[in-house]
């Protein structure tokens, strides 16, 4: 059979699978616009003084009786087709946005999150980077919404591009990693790599992972990068640099030379400079703010924790910015 036969049919597969793909987005897209209606039928009915909530009760039974095989249409499913209704009924991307994602998507972001642009940011996360459900629900165990506020409220120098200070997390959270109690860069290493999809997932899904130890030779020297990425929305290489302890401004040097060798010896001429991060197990944000005002490279001090967050900390932690922020606005009045 000639080549040229066999890339036919491969087309005649990529035919097949996009038109199923196609085929069922456009189901989810009928499901949620029904739930919608059915959301605001009920919503519009409940307003009745005479009827109340109460009311979801008789259409349940109603539905039961009338078409028992309807699956779904349970008292607390309508109950949850209505609250759909309440969330989202001021917002103005009901039909462009939230019928890309699925019903079960819906339903743990309304019961995870408080405010609405906490449900704002997970709907669309969830449609940007295709999460899985046990994605989704990984991420919002471990605050990535407060985090990746956070992230924007801590020093970043001037210098850095907002889409490079967007990418890249203040704090990441890498629970997934089955550590010694007392481990090593190369442990910390090693269980990166031996869980690359997770480490994925929490890094995001733009980054694609070029290599352990990437060997760079420089002046006849050998020098090993701990992990090197490609950042495919920054389009750049990305070096990350671990460490089991705090951050150190002295490490700063050590990840410049690695990328300044990447972007002479290594980065192509249609990419972009190179950006660095330095993974330590804690930093202290005044100390990284001294050591990086001065930077003009591409490089980013995150810290990582071990265990999923605590949710009142990051909250309180968001609010005490959030107040600040007020206060300084009011001075300026």
């Amino acid at each position: 059979m000639s080549n040229e036969m066999k890339l036919n049919f491969n087309d005649l597969i990529t035919i097949i699978e996009t038109s199923r793909a196609n085929a069922q987005k456009a189901v989810n897209q009928e499901l949620i616009l029904m739930y919608w209606k059915v959301g605001e039928y009920l919503h519009n009915l409940t307003l009745n003084a005479s009827f109340g909530d109460k009311v979801i009760d008789e259409v349940a039974k109603y539905i039961k009786e009338k078409n028992p095989t309807l699956k779904g249409f349970t008292k607390r499913g309508l109950y949850r087709m209505k609250q759909f209704h309440e969330t989202y009924v001021d917002n103005e991307f009901v039909s462009t946005v939230l019928t890309q994602v699925s019903w079960s998507h819906h339903m743990l972001i309304i019961s995870s999150c408080k405010t609405k642009e906490e449900r704002e940011f997970y709907v669309y996360l969830s449609i940007s980077e295709k999460y899985s459900y046990r994605e989704l629900e990984r991420q919002i165990d471990s605050m990535y919404f407060h985090r990746y506020m956070l992230s924007n409220e801590s020093y970043v120098p001037t210098n850095k591009g907002q889409e490079i200070r967007s990418s890249i997390l203040d704090t990441y959270v890498l629970e997934f990693l089955d550590l010694p109690k007392h481990f090593n860069e190369s442990d910390l290493r090693h269980e990166i790599v031996g869980n690359l999809k997770e480490f994925i997932l929490e890094f995001g899904k733009d980054f694609a992972f070029l290599g352990e130890e990437y060997k760079l030779i420089v002046g006849g020297q050998d020098f090993y990068i701990d992990l090197l990425f490609y950042h495919r929305k920054l389009k750049c290489l990305v070096p990350i640099e671990l460490k089991t302890g705090k951050f150190k401004p002295e490490y700063i040097g050590q990840l410049n030379f690695y990328l300044e060798a990447l972007d002479r010896d290594v980065k192509k001429e249609y990419e972009n400079p190179s950006v660095g991060i330095l993974l330590c197990a804690s930093k202290n944000d005044v100390v990284a703010e001294y050591a990086l005002s001065k930077s003009m490279s591409q490089l980013m001090v995150s810290s990582y924790t071990l265990e999923l967050p605590h949710k009142n900390v990051l909250e309180n932690r968001l609010k005490e910015i959030a107040g600040i922020a007020y206060a300084d606005k009011m001075d300026d009045c």
